[in-house]
């Protein structure tokens, strides 16, 4: 959740007894709150109530917030205690992982194709939804960081600072987590051929910046001129792009029920505390 000039500008005139501005910066960062929350807890229950409580933390202490972290950190933070309780207790744990069923056989084969399109996961509902399961079968520790840095933008730092692990445990569990998304909307195991290098890994620290102008052109010339490691390149890249644009949006009735809740503890003060 990129933090904008406008949030920050809602968030000085709450401060200030705006309950109108606190109102609408509740509003404006509960679909990146909503949408974190699912791809952690899984099950739209479970979303709803951290959505409900992490903005009922931030309405009691808002004024609390001193900038010393992007608001978005503060904000994820706050959702990953909720939602770190809530996977430990929650009835609606999954026994058993969900299948590929229900996908149409071209659908199916469009996202475990070996040479998708940059755009391919992004197609249609059912693609995006094959990218979820991939997601929900990365471990919890390792698919956190995937979404807070792909899914929600937050940077390799801001991660940290919300998961409490330095920036290099970030990045690792990120590229671990980046191979395992591959992996599991690849239709056939990765078998580079000899002299090829890791590529998922070498693709994966590339994005971060982390590789030299030498290392990074060595990789795109092997790339370019390699069968194997070509696709994996823009497969990873795809189902990335797929995570960049997910979509953000909180059922009408979820929203409505969210909103009585906040605007009846405000109208109780709820607001005065801090």
């Amino acid at each position: 959740m990129a933090e904008t000039t406008k949030e920050e500008g809602l968030l000085e005139r709450a401060r200030t007894g705006d309950l109108e501005a606190l109102d609408e910066l509740l509003r404006a960062v509960q679909p990146q709150l909503y949408r974190y929350s699912m791809k952690m807890c899984r099950h739209e229950q479970d979303a709803e109530d951290v959505l409900q409580d992490s903005l009922m933390t931030l309405a009691r202490s808002f004024r609390d917030f001193r900038g010393a972290s992007s608001l978005s950190t503060w904000l994820f933070s706050i959702a990953r205690s909720f939602c770190i309780k809530k996977r430990r207790r929650s009835k609606f744990a999954p026994t058993h992982e969900e299948s590929l069923d229900g996908l149409s056989p071209t659908d199916q084969q469009r996202i475990t194709s070996q040479t998708p399109t940059p755009d391919a996961y992004l197609e249609s509902a059912e693609i995006w939804r094959q990218v979820q399961w991939a997601l929900h079968r990365i471990e919890p520790d390792y698919r956190e960081v995937l979404v807070l840095r792909d899914i929600e933008g937050l940077s390799a730092k801001e991660v940290a600072e919300v998961v409490g692990l330095s920036v290099a445990a970030v990045k690792s569990r990120l590229h671990r987590s980046r191979l395992q998304l591959r992996d599991h909307l690849a239709t056939s195991s990765f078998e580079p051929r000899a002299g090829c290098p890791d590529i998922r890994l070498v693709f994966s620290q590339h994005l971060e910046g982390d590789l030299s102008a030498e290392a990074c052109s060595t990789m795109e010339a092997h790339v370019s001129q390699c069968p194997i490691c070509a696709p994996e390149c823009e497969g990873l890249k795809a189902a990335l792009n797929a995570c960049s644009n997910a979509p953000a949006a909180i059922p009408e009735d979820v929203r409505n029920r969210v909103q009585r809740a906040l605007r009846a503890a405000l109208k109780g003060g709820l607001s005065g505390g801090g």
